[in-house]
């Protein structure tokens, strides 16, 4: 089949590789948010598609069979549009995403719907762990009350006064380097997407330890799509659909 993966996340990296491996023709879309990303095997397209309309000519012109949104929960815009020109097209569509984290008992959580929230709810004197990516690090950098520990893959584009630290890591963390880090830095709150996955929930689970409050961006509103929460399931879907489809 040819099958066309917006990427942007480990998953989406583990599908391609694993879709190409069964001789699938599959073109992973990468948005250009990381300059240095790992790429996956088979074709790879960077850029954006100029809107619904661009993206129903971009699949169209290539003839895909199989569009899967394997973008980060985050990435609303982009899952809007794919839905969208799918269904406009009536080409099949998929939602590779991770469940989302939910609160224990033992948690202090503190759930928000922005960025903008999330950096008005640290309070005065707060060392803050901000788990967001380097993009849209405004809202906190502006808080001059507060000390910011950002950790992303990449630096932000902008200058930053000295009472916001940067650490450039690459995720997984393992528990004992998280509290490690939260003791170190001696933060009192941390602030993360609702992203979900492995790969990054040993901060939840040092907050946890720690007794640290956790300030939580709660994932945007998504149209209803066909969605799997792992890459297995979206290869047994592929296979599927495959199936049905010869």
């Amino acid at each position: 089949m040819r099958i066309l993966i917006f990427g942007g996340t480990g998953e989406a990296i583990d599908l391609a590789n694993a879709l190409v491996r069964q001789d699938h023709e599959v073109t992973t879309s990468l948005a250009g948010v990381t300059r240095k990303p790992r790429l996956p095997n088979g074709h790879v397209h960077r850029g954006g598609f100029g809107g619904v309309d661009g993206l129903k000519d971009y699949i169209g012109r290539n003839d895909f069979q199989l569009m899967i949104d394997a973008t980060h929960a985050f990435a609303a815009t982009m899952s809007n549009h794919i839905v969208e020109a799918c269904e406009q097209l009536n080409k099949s569509h998929l939602r590779l995403t991770r469940q989302p984290w939910r609160a224990g008992p033992d948690d202090q959580w503190q759930h928000v719907e922005d960025l903008a929230q999330a950096a008005e709810r640290l309070p005065e004197g707060a060392h803050a762990l901000v788990t967001i990516g380097r993009q849209h690090v405004e809202p906190f950098v502006l808080r001059d009350d507060c000390h910011v520990v950002l950790r992303a893959i990449e630096h932000p584009e902008m200058v930053l006064p000295p009472r916001v630290t940067v650490l450039l890591e690459r995720p997984p963390f393992s528990l004992e380097a998280e509290v490690a880090l939260m003791r170190q830095q001696k933060i009192t709150h941390l602030v993360t997407k609702n992203a979900g996955g492995d790969q990054t929930v040993a901060k939840l689970e040092a907050a946890r330890q720690l007794g640290i409050e956790v300030i939580m961006i709660e994932r945007p509103a998504l149209p209803t799509a066909p969605e799997v929460f792992s890459v297995d399931g979206a290869v047994k879907f592929v296979a599927d659909h495959s199936a049905s489809a010869a």
